[in-house]
């Protein structure tokens, strides 16, 4: 257990590192901006891994879970135990989330520990990790193209669609999955079956911010599609005047 220790506080030690040479090379930009440069350097490395882990590396998340875990996937669950630990303390320094996503961030904290604790049902962690991480690059592209001044653009429009149907195919249908198998199979402990159920309502409960997002952003297209409609049939009227 004192590796892990140690393992932690190196990788956490290393997230805080780029935080601060982000701070330092992007003088100009805010502390939120070089924040979330590491989140989607995190979400980016933390898929390569845990992908490499459940395709290639093995064991297969939906038929073994439960099994001992390997060093590959201690390695890539200490990495992203120690982003979480960084970005919950600089959340709660800076008090830009509310209470979902810090629960996100208590949650995978406490289940990564866990799963270390035991040392088993790795494999389940990373698979989780995969479906968590996997839209982070699009959320995080979301909010630079926004901070940019172009998301009323065609780009906003593409980001938002990939977004929502990729958390909407990983977080609720192959979530979904991924707890039936952790569910019915006999290996796993009870409290990492607890900790999945807790991260699957979790997702439901960000799938409700989607919906809502998803009703207003319908409603700003037909406005726009509607507008533009009336500024072509008004631009008609006046031509045949002339």
């Amino acid at each position: 257990m004192s590796l892990v220790v140690v393992g932690t506080l190196l990788c956490l030690s290393c997230w805080v590192s780029l935080y601060f040479i982000l701070c330092n090379v992007n003088g100009s930009r805010s502390y939120e901006w070089n924040c979330r440069l590491v989140t989607l350097v995190h979400g980016i490395l933390a898929v390569c891994i845990t992908g490499y882990i459940g395709y290639v590396d093995g064991p297969w998340p939906f038929t073994n879970p439960g099994t001992k875990n390997s060093p590959l996937q201690i390695s890539a669950m200490l990495v992203s135990l120690g982003y979480f630990i960084f970005d919950m303390a600089w959340c709660v320094y800076f008090r830009t989330e509310g209470p979902v996503m810090l629960a996100h961030h208590t949650m995978s904290i406490l289940g990564i520990l866990l799963t270390l604790w035991l040392g088993e049902s790795g494999i389940e962690a990373c698979a989780v990790l995969f479906g968590s991480e996997i839209t982070n690059p699009l959320l995080q592209a979301r909010w630079f193209i926004k901070q940019t001044g172009h998301y009323g653009t065609r780009l906003g429009d593409i980001v938002d669609v990939l977004f929502v149907l990729l958390f909407v195919v990983m977080r609720v249908f192959v979530g979904g999955t991924m707890l039936y198998c952790e569910l019915i199979s006999p290996n796993p402990r009870f409290f990492i079956k607890c900790g999945g159920v807790a991260m699957y309502a979790l997702s439901w409960v960000f799938m409700v911010d989607i919906v809502r997002f998803c009703i207003k952003k319908s409603k700003s297209w037909r406005k726009q599609r509607r507008d533009q409609q009336e500024t072509v049939a008004a631009n008609g009227h006046e031509g045949k005047n002339d």
